[in-house]
């Protein structure tokens, strides 16, 4: 069944029901420097195993001078679908995690990003702006852009902007898909007891 929000019982917190990856952003609304620094604090301060913080973040800000050199870089890279909206967002955001060491760390490292980027998300919300997650961007180009060691996988990127108030005059296909009703699998699908597949 598609819904639009969270539903209202049990009752969730108005952070996490009010975030949305939104695809709208107005492209005259910047992102400071010291607001990155807030979400990026807010994804350093998440839980992390053993303290080991195997995240890393390349970051690019555009203002109302233009974009900086990392902004342009992270733009080019993106996917042909994501680089139709994207570029109105005021940061670009990359996100890489440990990719050697010990076995056990390297698997818990994408979790440890997941993490950080979900705590990114929400403060991002708390703070009146909008943080969309990329998986849709090359890889191997952000590697040679940046020059990204072997040690780090580049994982997802995340636009951060302001929400634009109205739709008048854009892509009507992002239209489209901002009214499209939020679905989620339901509970009885995703939450086990007992047994797999033994609804909670």
């Amino acid at each position: 069944m598609a819904e639009d929000s969270p539903p209202a019982a049990p009752p969730l917190h108005p952070i996490i029901a009010a975030r949305r990856s939104a695809r709208l952003l107005d492209p005259a609304g910047h992102v400071s420097r010291e607001q990155v620094n807030v979400l990026l604090e807010a994804a350093r301060w998440a839980p992390t195993w053993g303290r080991r913080q195997p995240v890393r973040f390349l970051v690019g800000l555009r203002d109302a001078e233009g974009a900086d050199e990392t902004f342009g870089k992270l733009q080019a890279i993106l996917s042909r679908g994501n680089q139709s909206w994207a570029p109105a967002a005021g940061a670009l955001v990359l996100l890489a995690s440990a990719a050697t060491g010990a076995p056990d760390e390297v698997a818990y490292a994408p979790v440890d990003l997941g993490l950080a980027l979900g705590q990114l998300v929400l403060q991002a919300v708390a703070d009146g702006l909008v943080a969309h997650p990329m998986a849709g961007f090359d890889k191997e180009a952000a590697r040679t852009a940046f020059g990204i060691p072997v040690e780090f996988e580049p994982l997802v990127v995340v636009a951060v902007g302001v929400a634009a108030t109205e739709s008048a005059g854009a892509d009507p296909g992002l239209v489209a898909k901002e009214n499209a009703p939020r679905e989620r699998r339901p509970l009885s699908e995703v939450a086990f007891a007992g047994q797999w597949g033994c609804p909670l």
